[in-house]
């Protein structure tokens, strides 16, 4: 497995990360298949190869449900040996997304985090967007408060999760890394890609595989195409994929071992 330092941080993070919404939440979600939550069993199985193979970052939120606690729980006698992404800014609620992004609610909400995962420290947090990201950043902000608990140490890496162009170009001004949808049919995003390899900002992919839209992606083997086209994309730091499946998780990791 390649690790790539994330921007201009201290953290090294793997190409492939762990995404973990499918650990605490299978409502309101738009893969193309119902699944069912996996046991504790299969949790630790999943992490257990996620490290053989040498993935070290892990990607969850409190609006994964109860991702996070379960997370914690299996983590939390081996903190030091991955890196923690959570967010904040969205809960899921009754079977709803909300959204708060005032620095009372984020303080309230890291807080929890750090509870929830058994650590002291958090690696990266993002500002969980709902699509109005400039606005969020301009009106509330948040990521200025991010960066205050960055200075007191409570976080190491402070960033975004963006849904539009201009408020990715301006988060990776402000933060130290952004997450952006990009795969071959989802290309909108890239001049954020690439505005963070100009500055040496860290980039985390989403939807890599099109939320398990796979099919749309054009080519014999989708998965593959998708993963190496992202993988020589100047400026990324890694991609989050969200699987379940042991078999899959292998492959994938397979399929950018080489780049």
């Amino acid at each position: 497995m390649q690790h790539r330092i994330l921007g201009n941080t201290d953290l090294t993070v793997s190409l492939i990360g762990l995404g973990t919404v499918k650990f605490g939440r299978n409502e309101g979600v738009k893969y193309p298949k119902p699944f069912e939550i996996p046991s504790d069993a299969h949790i630790s199985k999943l992490l257990a190869c996620a490290q053989e193979l040498g993935i070290n970052l892990l990607d969850t939120a409190p609006a994964y449900g109860n991702s996070e606690e379960r997370l914690g729980k299996f983590i939390k006698d081996s903190r030091k040996e991955w890196i923690l992404a959570t967010k904040v800014g969205e809960e899921f609620i009754n079977g709803e997304s909300c959204h708060n992004f005032t620095p009372e609610h984020a303080n309230t909400s890291i807080k929890r985090s750090l509870k929830r995962l058994h650590t002291d420290y958090l690696d990266i947090v993002l500002v969980h967007s709902d699509g109005n990201d400039v606005h969020n950043i301009q009106h509330f902000g948040i990521l200025d408060y991010l960066f205050e608990l960055k200075k007191q140490g409570i976080i190491r890496a402070i960033g975004m999760s963006t849904k539009t162009v201009e408020g990715g170009l301006l988060a990776i001004e402000k933060s130290d890394v952004v997450m952006v949808t990009y795969n071959p049919i989802h290309t909108i995003e890239q001049p954020v890609i690439a505005k963070a390899f100009t500055l040496n900002k860290g980039i985390l992919i989403k939807k890599a595989l099109a939320s398990g839209h796979i099919q749309q992606i054009p080519g014999s083997d989708p998965v593959a195409t998708s993963l190496q086209f992202i993988s020589k994309e100047p400026g990324v730091s890694s991609i989050i994929l969200g699987t379940l499946d042991l078999k899959h998780l292998i492959y994938n990791v397979g399929m950018v071992s080489g780049n």
